[in-house]
């Protein structure tokens, strides 16, 4: 067993452990530690705590220290200098005539690199850029590309439900989400209605995708031939969550459908759940990140 703290780097970030070094630490404490960046101030969000070691990385690098005043403020000072490094890149981007828009910039705790994040459309040749800001900070200079999801959990915002963008507010690390699920789910095609604000499919699809899939091994599909209580017929409808079907009758084709619960009927052949070609060209995007 090892004894571990999650530490977070970014509000919401992906959480990276550490060897507490014999100190107790509590979930908001400010620490010091050792990345692959350099040193590194980071917020603890998982106390002391054991875990087995072949969920730890090694080796397991040690807590430096618990954040002084003096590193507090010096925390405050880069976040006024971040601001000040993204008016200057964005000046040198316009004088370059780059086609790219800056995001985010990041300064490492101990000043040894500065990252620049950007979007672009396609590669851009940015090393005459970089050589104007190592002059200007006389420090290394990053920049990194970044997709469409990358900048919106960067900047934030409010999704189409209202509420503030899951991926800045409490996702730590993208989940895969595909057109499949949007399809299982019985949603609309229709890209306004499955894509966020980033122009991706909403991360939201993946929470409720397990239930879906449970109740998809039970569940007629569209197009099952089934029998029910009134002779054979084929699935027109299907509400999961309720489990009612509407169905179709052999004997009267031209009839009213009629619907029945799940454990009404008997499947005789079930049906698919189908994306046509240029259906899913047309929705492919919207999976990329």
């Amino acid at each position: 067993m090892a004894c571990i703290i999650g530490v977070r780097f970014k509000e919401v970030g992906k959480i990276y452990y550490f060897d507490p070094n014999g100190v107790e630490l509590k979930v908001g404490d400010r620490v010091i530690v050792e990345t692959s960046r350099g040193v590194e101030c980071g917020e603890v969000a998982l106390s002391n705590r054991e875990i087995s070691d072949s969920e730890v990385s090694s080796p397991l690098k040690k807590m430096i220290r618990k954040a002084t005043d003096a590193d507090l403020k010096k925390l405050e000072e880069n976040q006024q200098k971040e601001k000040r490094a993204f008016t200057i890149c964005e000046q040198k981007i316009r004088q370059h005539k780059l086609e790219m828009k800056l995001v985010n910039v990041e300064i490492t705790f101990d000043n040894s690199k500065i990252l620049f994040y950007f979007t672009a459309d396609g590669r851009v040749d940015f090393r005459e850029l970089v050589k104007d800001l190592a002059f200007v900070f006389k420090t290394r200079i990053e920049l990194r590309q970044i997709g469409v999801r990358d900048e919106s959990k960067m900047l934030g915002g409010l999704g189409i439900c209202g509420r503030p963008f899951c991926c800045s507010s409490f996702l730590g690390e993208f989940q895969p989400v595909s057109i499949k699920m949007a399809k299982e789910q019985g949603m609309s095609l229709n890209p306004v209605k499955i894509s966020g604000s980033c122009g991706r499919l909403m991360c939201c699809l993946k929470y409720e995708q397990d239930v879906y899939s449970e109740l998809l091994k039970t569940t007629p599909k569209v197009g099952a031939v089934v029998e029910t209580p009134d002779g054979k017929g084929n699935v027109i409808d299907v509400n999961l969550l309720t489990g009612v079907l509407t169905v179709s009758l052999h004997k009267s084709p031209n009839g009213s459908a009629h619907t029945y619960k799940v454990d009404q009927v008997k499947v005789l052949k079930d049906g698919q759940i189908r994306l046509g070609k240029e259906e899913l060209a047309r929705l492919r995007k919207l999976e990329k990140n």
